[in-house]
């Protein structure tokens, strides 16, 4: 394995992620502000529709195109020209569903914002192959400065139309010009040849792999999104936006992690697909790293969820500050969770990554459902992280045994320390109370708990050389 490719992979990963991220909590903590819950949650319930499309759109063909090593000029053109029309289709049929959108909800606002996001669909299918041959070729650089780019890009526009009074259509409005812009980027990076004929052999190729990863995507979307779903569709679009929120911000530490990790594996580590034991040392590294951290954060997002809370959307979302919390326990596990499906791809396993989305969907279905029936957003919550929990169980297994034929003795030890460390931390904020009633001043005492605690538990743990081996190796 290049050790130069890995670690310029992660290096340009991170400083798209990490700046991604920071503009993204900067974007939402001003819209936050000029956005009620009500208009967010319209937005979010058009945003559960989108991903479903944007899935279709794809159809598993980006990660196809970059695990294929016998793909030419002529194949990417052809295949290529198959996404042209599958995303006009997709694009078009979206566009005619804001009347149906608007019986389910019991809205009237969904038709002209359903046109709008049907644009975003067909661009967004043209640029998916263009990205997956950067990321074939390990132009990470490219990708990431690009995606930091058109999210500065999506920020002006849609504050800036939020101001000027457009409501929920100042981030539909910012989210089509954004993907504009992405699209013409990647086209014009990558050259691709539009007058290659329209073939079937060249989606052949590809078919096998792309079936399952798609398979799964599709699972995968129903298990992400029923919650939204349900919840718009019983609860309303404020309690909808409460959840959403709690829950996005959930995600910021995987990203922080696991996100900048992830995109890099598969590109790497597809070199490797025959030697499955390369494959499961980085992965086991992988789930040390996370774990380390991990663990620690979802304890300080536990004890610290009114402060980020507050801090990041204002005084309308403290509604949100209880299923933060719950939410928070399983960051460790959806951090790790999210690195998964890289492994099963670069060891051509896309057959076991459908199964996993198939088992996964079963639980979250039934976890979400329940929860819903509970009749409250915090007991949907609460169902959801003990679903997570349950398929990081099943998940181990079928990656240590059916992937890498050993035991998930391995997986427990590389975790062993980790939980070690996060023990220390529930320690020192069960026990430290607050010092002040300002917001930003108790977030940043909590703060400086966090690392304290980091560094006791990799003194305690013995880990420092360890940990440093891990990033540097």
């Amino acid at each position: 394995m290049s050790k130069s490719d890995f670690k310029t992979g992660i290096i340009f990963s991170a400083i798209g992620k990490y700046s991604n991220m920071i503009i993204n909590i900067l974007i939402n903590a001003v819209l936050a502000r000029l956005l009620t819950p009500e208009e967010y949650g319209i937005v979010t319930i058009v945003q559960v529709f989108l991903v479903f499309f944007d899935m279709l759109a794809d159809m598993g063909f980006g990660p196809a195109i970059i695990q294929n090593q016998t793909l030419d000029d002529e194949d990417t053109g052809s295949i290529f020209k198959f996404s042209v029309i599958v995303s006009f289709i997709l694009g078009l049929v979206f566009a005619l569903l804001g009347q149906p959108a608007n019986i389910f909800y019991d809205q009237t606002v969904y038709v002209p914002i359903f046109i709008i996001m049907g644009f975003e669909i067909f661009f967004y299918g043209l640029m998916i192959i263009p990205r997956a041959l950067l990321l074939k070729r390990k132009d990470f650089k490219s990708v990431n400065i690009l995606e930091v780019a058109s999210n500065i890009l999506f920020g002006i526009v849609a504050i800036a139309l939020a101001l000027l009074g457009f409501s929920y259509y100042s981030i539909i409005i910012g989210r089509l010009i954004k993907v504009l812009t992405m699209f013409a980027f990647y086209f014009s990076r990558t050259k691709i040849n539009y007058k290659a004929k329209l073939r079937k052999e060249p989606i052949l190729k590809i078919w096998a792999f792309a079936r399952n990863q798609f398979m799964f995507n599709f699972i995968n979307y129903f298990s992400r999104n029923l919650d939204n779903i349900l919840i718009g569709r019983f609860m309303g679009s404020s309690p909808l936006a409460f959840y959403n929120r709690s829950y996005q911000l959930s995600v910021y530490p995987n990203t922080i992690l696991s996100g900048v990790l992830t995109p890099v594996i598969q590109p790497i580590m597809s070199d490797y697909q025959d030697q499955k034991h390369v494959i499961k040392d980085v992965y086991l590294k992988v789930i040390r790293l996370l774990g380390d951290i991990g663990i620690a954060v979802s304890v300080f997002c536990f004890f610290a969820a009114r402060e980020i809370i507050l801090l990041l959307s204002g005084s309308q979302w403290e509604a949100s500050i209880p299923v933060f919390q719950i939410l928070a326990i399983s960051i460790w596990v959806q951090m790790i969770a999210s690195s998964t499906g890289a492994f099963y791809q670069s060891a051509n396993r896309t057959d076991l990554l459908l199964f996993s989305g198939i088992q996964s969907t079963i639980f979250n279905v039934i976890a979400i459902c329940y929860g819903v029936y509970l009749g409250t957003i915090e007991s949907v919550a609460m169902m959801v992280v003990i679903s997570f929990t349950i398929n990081f169980v099943i998940n181990n297994y079928l990656l240590m045994y059916k992937v890498f034929e050993s035991t998930y003795k391995e997986v427990l030890v590389a975790l062993s320390k980790p939980l070690v460390m996060g023990l220390i931390q529930f320690l020192l904020f069960f026990w430290l109370p607050d010092i002040t009633s300002i917001i930003f001043f108790n977030l940043v005492y909590k703060g400086i708990i966090f690392v304290i605690g980091l560094l006791v538990g990799v003194l305690v743990t013995k880990q420092f050389k360890e940990l440093k081996d891990l990033v540097v190796n």
